[in-house]
């Protein structure tokens, strides 16, 4: 643990200095993001998830993933190529057509934006769907996003989750629909002061002492299993280590910090992942200790073993990806502002409906679908 209090932790110096320069830099950035977030939604993210799902979920959820899989990609640009962010790969690759449960440790509030990373370069980060906290869902714009793109969102009680849970797992059965779902089972980030009841409680319950993680929360991970098992190909474990300070949201966009991120993948077959809830939350137990274990070498050696196994971003591909995109909501933006009255109430509408819809979780259903009922 000494070695992480420089190495990992969202103490002590930043990597860069925040730079009036970089401030400027992070905010047109964070502006572009927001902007390009808000028309998406309004105009592709309406017509994808909503208008096309009364007739094919299916083909929604393509429609949805293409467009919103282009915005996904603004993000690694930000972390990689502008913010000049290193990101290792290592372990073992994911092929790029699996369908995957993804389990992964919580180090800071922003570990799920590097897991866009990983997805790009395999082609998926339209289709990936995370397990996150209700409130998040409360942002503004943001949290529209998270509802069109099927996240699913928790209490964290579980009396309350699970029926809601259960629900939407069902609905991500089909194989034909390519699904990549992340699932951080500590429940929340990692803090000393959180560690520290984690240990205190684990040592009056005879459970591991661990100094890198949390004890993971079972209860989803065995829904995820007891609801997917049958149309998933693999589950992966991912460790994520950063250095050398843990950053925040804001970190990110001004590119501070982190100055590596480095990501450690281990494929998990179905097989070899018990069948008995008590039998899976030993198994996840067991898992953390090894994760646990991981982590200590990483903040001792300062990289995970075999690391190398994914490449570099294509800075030309990334390029032109920000522009097409940027053209395409700049062209959505005339539109709203320039053109017919129509468009300014369209996107009225469309936000009123986008609220109301995230607000009380509604999805709509295909009409065939309806008919037959």
């Amino acid at each position: 643990m000494e070695y992480q209090n420089h190495l990992g932790t969202s103490e002590g110096r930043r990597h860069r200095d925040l730079t009036p320069l970089r401030m400027c830099r992070g905010l047109m950035c964070l502006l572009v993001l927001l902007s390009t977030a808000f028309m998406m939604l309004v105009f592709f993210g309406f017509m994808g998830a909503v208008m096309l799902r009364l007739f094919s979920i299916h083909y929604s959820r393509k429609t949805t993933s293409f467009f919103f899989g282009a915005w996904l990609a603004l993000w690694p640009f930000l972390f990689e190529k502008i913010n000049k962010t290193k990101v290792f790969f290592s372990g073992e690759t994911v092929p790029a057509r699996e369908r995957v449960l993804l389990i992964a440790n919580h180090r800071t509030e922003v570990d799920w934006m590097y897991l866009w990373d990983l997805a790009l370069r395999k082609g998926r980060q339209g289709y990936i769907k995370y397990i996150l906290k209700s409130s998040l869902m409360k942002l503004p714009v943001f949290g529209w996003g998270f509802h069109i793109l099927e996240f699913i969102s928790v209490e964290r009680k579980w009396e309350v989750d699970e029926s809601t849970m259960r629900q939407m797992l069902s609905t991500f059965k089909d194989p034909q629909d390519p699904l990549w779902l992340a699932l951080f089972p500590e429940g929340t980030d990692y803090t000393e002061q959180k560690c520290i009841r984690n240990q205190k409680y684990a040592a009056e319950n005879g459970l591991p002492i661990l100094k890198n993680v949390l004890l993971p929360r079972t209860k989803g991970f065995c829904a995820c299993l007891e609801e997917l098992r049958g149309s998933l190909d693999a589950v992966y474990d991912v460790t994520i280590g950063y250095k050398h300070r843990c950053p925040t949201f804001m970190d990110n966009v001004y590119g501070v910090d982190p100055s590596e991120v480095h990501i450690h993948v281990r494929r998990i077959r179905l097989d070899d992942i018990p069948t008995s809830e008590d039998e899976i939350s030993s198994w996840l137990m067991d898992t953390y200790r090894l994760k646990d274990q991981l982590l200590s070498n990483f903040y001792t050696e300062g990289h995970f073993p075999h690391q190398g196994t994914e490449g570099d971003l294509s800075t030309v591909k990334c390029l032109v990806n920000c522009v097409a995109v940027i053209a395409l909501i700049s062209f959505c933006m005339y539109l709203t502002f320039f053109t017919s009255f129509f468009f300014k109430m369209y996107v009225s509408l469309v936000c009123a409906y986008l609220a109301s819809a995230t607000y009380f979780n509604i999805r709509p259903l295909p009409i065939v679908g309806l008919l037959k009922a």
